[in-house]
């Protein structure tokens, strides 16, 4: 019911893409994430939507289960293990159905092995050859999700450990691994998330690959950032700080919820 002033607000102030997170009533919740493939659901009525107020703006969706599992995983669980191949096959098809819906940027964030070749192929034989990837290659099993999880309600009563298939933060070698395994198997670009504690990460992949670089300035850190301000801690220009400590390392676009503040006054 908000879009329209979104999009608007978004299109004054040129910022090229919208990206979309579903924040999933419970009741539609279920233990395989079955509301992912529905194409009435959140996600989906809102990639109409924002096509519908403005065709030219590109539209961006994250590719997981999370959002709609009552178990706050990313993929399909069996005797507490993740089944990785299992969920991929259900990842495709969220896929191409947020490509039917109008999505320009699938987001794969689940960091299952495997799952960008498999989701290429599907787009491919879908006739959606100009749809692109945007892996989360190096997305880390951070402290700094906590405020999202709660807007999106993937959050849980026990905190559910996801370092089986994000990745290590003590690790960097990983990380290029994994973005090269990405590339290979068809990712136009490349997500690094979260952002200020990675910035040696987005560094090294930048210069190791030379592909465009995402960053993912996340909600601890925009939480951090915010309050400190409305504190007196830190004044507005640490915003703007922030953000060039990204360009600086390397970062071609930053996915970041100051977008809107920021956007004017750049």
């Amino acid at each position: 019911d908000k879009l329209n002033n979104v999009v608007n607000s978004t299109s004054r102030a040129r910022i090229p893409l919208i990206a979309i997170f579903p924040n999933t009533p419970k009741s539609k919740k279920d233990f395989y994430g079955s509301e992912a493939l529905n194409e009435n659901n959140l996600v989906c009525k809102a990639i109409r939507k924002i096509k519908k107020i403005n065709p030219e703006i590109g539209v961006m969706a994250d590719v997981a289960l999370d959002p709609y599992t009552n178990h706050g995983h990313d993929g399909i669980i069996k005797k507490k293990q993740v089944l990785n191949d299992e969920t991929v096959q259900i990842l495709s098809e969220q896929a191409v159905l947020q490509a039917e819906m109008g999505c320009d940027v699938i987001a794969p964030s689940d960091m299952m092995d495997g799952r960008v070749g498999v989701i290429r192929k599907s787009l491919d034989k879908n006739n959606f050859k100009d749809v692109q990837i945007l892996s989360y290659s190096a997305k880390y099993a951070s402290s700094f999700y906590g405020p999202f999880r709660n807007a999106i309600g993937s959050s849980q009563k026990n905190k559910i450990n996801k370092k089986t298939y994000q990745m290590d933060y003590r690790n960097s070698d990983e990380a290029i691994r994994e973005v090269a395994l990405d590339i290979k198997e068809g990712a136009d670009f490349v997500m690094i998330k979260p952002g200020l504690p990675y910035l040696d990460i987005i560094k090294s992949v930048k210069e190791t690959f030379k592909i465009p670089v995402f960053v993912y300035q996340v909600s601890g850190e925009y939480s951090m950032i915010k309050n400190s301000i409305k504190k007196g801690i830190l004044d507005k220009e640490s915003v703007i700080e922030s953000l060039v400590s990204f360009k600086r390392s390397g970062a071609s676009a930053i996915v970041t919820y100051f977008a809107l503040e920021i956007a004017k006054k750049i």
